[in-house]
Parts: structure tokens; C-alpha cells; sequence
């Protein structure tokens, strides 16, 4: 389920993922901004104190359709970083290699990142994909 749709999709050509199992967050990288969409996990529970906690899901399918909505919201990207604390962005690779191949290619790197703002997360994405631009020679040194 998408709870804040991207107005107007400015960059495709860097994108980063940050995903557990109760949220996908993508990030459409511009020159100066990005945009934000928000795709929501199938599980969040309470805890017994009131705080919410997310795990593993006992629905496989609810799993899959999540990974595949976050597939589907990710399928005008040209390059993607996925980050993530757990072991939810692995899961998504094995989905991606598994139902949506068409993303394989264009998943450029897979970091752990914990819990960042999205300011801290953009910062991170944008020296990741500098970095990767230098290396291939897509943009000029400095």
C-alpha cells in the first residue's frame, strides 16, 4: 500500500532503497532534492508495553506482495542502492532474482544502513552513488 505518492518523479537515474519488514522508504535523487514515496510493510505489531515492533511474517504471500509492490514503485529506475538494518533487504534481492527480474541490473549495491533520517539516508545515497559515477567515469574527479 503506498501512503505518500511521489508527485512527479524528477531523477530516475539514482535511486535509493530503505527497506525493513514494516516500511519500503524510496528516494528519487535530483541535483539539490529528492522525493520521497513510503510503501507500507504487511507487519507491524504492539508489543506488550505499547511500542511498535516489527518481525518476520508467519504469511509468506504477505511478504511477497509487499516486495513486489516496492518492485513495481522502483521499475523507472535506472540505478538503485538498497539499504536497510536487517535482513529484510536481502529477502528483497532474493524476491527481485526470483519474480522481478527486470530490477536485477539496475540494483547497483546492498549496504546495511540502521535507522537514518532522510536527510542523513540522501547524504549517504548521494557520496554512494558519486563514488560509483567516479569509478565507472560517468562524472569528472572532484
Amino acid at each position: 500500500m503506498v501512503i505518500a505518492p511521489v508527485r512527479d518523479i524528477m531523477n530516475n537515474r539514482h535511486v535509493a532503497l530503505w527497506i525493513d519488514h514494516a516500511e519500503a522508504k524510496i528516494f528519487h535523487l535530483g541535483e539539490a532534492d529528492f522525493e520521497k514515496l513510503k510503501i507500507a510493510g504487511p507487519h507491524q505489531h504492539i508489543s506488550h508495553r505499547g511500542e511498535p515492533r516489527t518481525h518476520g511474517s508467519s504469511h509468506p504471500a504477505d511478504d511477497q506482495h509487499f516486495f513486489h509492490a516496492t518492485a513495481e514503485a522502483l521499475k523507472q529506475a535506472q540505478e538503485i542502492l538498497v539499504v536497510g538494518p536487517g535482513k529484510s533487504k536481502l529477502e528483497f534481492i532474493k524476491h527481485v532474482h526470483a519474480h522481478d527480474r527486470a530490477l536485477v541490473d539496475k540494483i547497483v549495491g546492498v549496504e546495511t544502513v540502521d535507522h537514518p533520517t532522510d536527510g542523513q539516508l540522501v547524504a549517504y545515497a548521494r557520496k554512494y552513488f558519486h563514488k560509483a559515477d567516479v569509478m565507472n567515469a560517468t562524472v569528472p574527479l572532484g
